[in-house]
């Protein structure tokens, strides 16, 4: 039987050979998983796909997926352009056959077949993150001088050595010397955990986190000292969290502002559209006792790539007031934004906001009803327009406006700038800015004079600057005056490592006061 099996195959060979046929092989897989940045597809046998080839669609027959990692069976893609891809879908990956000489085959041995090599992992490791170290010097002619040093490490582990386990950071240390109020609000040293969370993917849909994670889905809920839960059923998700707020004054750790809730979501991709979803509904407490009930909403979308809308919506669900308590709506915070861009040339961004102070019944249930007295919702409207009208000449132009219902916190504010590149003679770019703001109590004007220019084959960036800031207040007969002079040099050291350095001097009323910053950061 050995002899006849290895006959015909020999046969087989020898057809080809005779009749120069090259047909490409076809391998058929199934997409089994999708989420927001990847798309699972299994094979069979993935030894003759590599890494950048492209994947099509049976139903369509066009090439949708990009492979950019793969296992034994299965691969990890990108989707081309916003192709709608599902899971089930079957896909075709097509492999080109090299011809062979056209000459007898003398022999085909075969080739005993071995235990399938070991799973290689899906998940591809990356990390990145930078550690730096500042210092900030004030030196007054007429106050005490300040200095204070900065330190902060930042880091994204993800997959770890391939695993399922990833790893994020953000840490804040700084230290402020010669400061002779050291209570409890202000302190010599301070060290603020703004992240700092273990991830482990349990499937490609099902994730979770623990640890203190800000969720971009529920961004309004701010840190969360606790275990996050989320789970993809293709283009839909549902989340839960349960953990602690972080405490109010020092940002630390507390066991008593205990918070949980949950989310529910959809995503839509295509060509020519994006959209993200999501709903939650969140319960804070302080001691036992609820503290803040809300639901929150946030969308997101991307019409053909030109137009970008954001909005997201907070209704507060809970009062106690007199120790009655209800579960009245009260809309906290409401925001909208567009941004479109007419062509390369042109951009603009519109957005609108109206915002209610937060009340927290137990954290502040000594000054509930003072707070009501004023709740009164502080909205705000702005709009932008950028413009490219020549190659190197770049300008633009805002207005953002702040109001309440009783005329109170009101300021306009009007803000224009010009910038040229490549600057005749002396190179670099030169920019000129102007601000003018008018509130209840002051007046303002602000107008910029900046150029900068790279030296050392980029390696070496330097600009300096003038700034003339008039202030008039309504309460005052004496309108003040401002002088800023500085200039900034960054030099990195190699392609991760930098080191900056800036002065800066501020005059008025015959007073120099001065500040000096610099900079030290290693990426990696």
């Amino acid at each position: 039987m050995k002899n006849l099996y290895s006959t015909i195959i020999a046969l087989i060979a020898l057809t080809y050979n005779i009749f120069g046929q090259d047909p490409d092989q076809t391998l058929q897989g199934q997409v089994s998983f999708v989420t927001t940045q990847n798309v699972y597809v299994r094979f069979s046998d993935t030894e003759a796909i590599n890494v950048g080839d492209s994947l099509k669609l049976q139903n369509t027959g066009t090439y949708c997926l990009v492979v950019k990692s793969k296992s034994s069976t299965s691969c990890v893609c990108d989707i081309v352009e916003g192709c709608p891809v599902q899971k089930g879908d079957n896909v075709l990956y097509q492999i080109a056959v090299k011809t062979p000489p056209k000459e007898v085959v003398q022999k085909v041995e075969l080739i005993p077949i071995t235990d399938d090599p070991k799973e290689e992992s899906l998940y591809k490791e990356s990390i990145r993150g930078n550690i730096s170290a500042s210092s900030y010097s004030t030196i007054m002619a007429k106050r005490d001088d300040r200095h204070r040093l900065v330190g902060r490490f930042s880091m994204d582990a993800d997959h770890i050595k391939g695993s399922k386990f990833s790893f994020t950071t953000y840490l804040n240390y700084q230290h402020t010397l010669g400061l002779k109020d050291t209570s409890s609000f202000r302190k010599n040293s301070l060290l603020r955990i703004y992240n700092l969370a273990g991830h482990y993917d349990a499937t490609p849909s099902l994730s979770f986190t623990l640890g203190r994670n800000i969720n971009p889905k529920i961004s309004s809920l701010g840190a969360i000292d606790g275990l996050q839960v989320e789970k993809y059923f293709g283009k839909h998700y549902i989340g839960a969290i349960a953990g602690f707020r972080p405490d109010i004054l020092s940002f630390g750790f507390n066991s008593n502002l205990l918070q949980y809730g949950g989310y529910v979501g959809t995503s839509t991709e295509t060509k020519i559209f994006y959209s993200q979803t999501t709903l939650g509904f969140i319960q804070q407490q302080n001691n036992g006792a609820i503290d803040r009930r809300y639901a929150y909403f946030q969308h997101s979308s991307t019409v053909l790539q030109n137009l970008n809308l954001f909005s997201s919506l907070e209704l507060d669900l809970y009062s106690k007031l007199n120790d009655q308590v209800a579960n009245d709506i009260r809309m906290t915070n409401l925001y909208l934004s567009a941004r479109y861009r007419f062509n390369p040339k042109i951009n603009m961004m519109v957005s609108y906001d109206s915002r209610k102070r937060i009340l927290y019944y137990e954290t502040f249930q000594t000054e509930i009803e003072r707070l009501l007295d004023d709740d009164i919702a502080r909205q705000g409207a702005r709009a932008r327009i950028n413009v490219r009208p020549f190659k190197n000449i770049y300008t633009g132009a805002s207005y953002s406006k702040r109001f309440q219902n009783n005329s109170e916190n009101k300021s306009d504010n009007i803000y224009g700038f010009l910038t040229l590149s490549k600057v005749p003679t002396i190179g670099g770019r030169l920019t000129l800015s102007y601000n003018r703001n008018e509130s209840n109590y002051l007046k303002s004007n602000v107008a910029a004079i900046r150029h900068s220019n790279e030296y050392l084959d980029g390696r070496l960036n330097a600009d300096i600057y003038y700034r003339f800031v008039h202030y008039d207040y309504s309460n005052s007969l004496n309108p003040l005056s401002q002088h800023y002079m500085g200039t900034n040099l960054s030099y990195y050291i190699n392609r991760k490592l930098m080191f900056s350095i800036s002065g800066e001097l501020t005059t008025y009323d015959q007073e120099n006061n001065y500040r000096i910053y610099s900079r030290l950061v290693q990426r990696f």
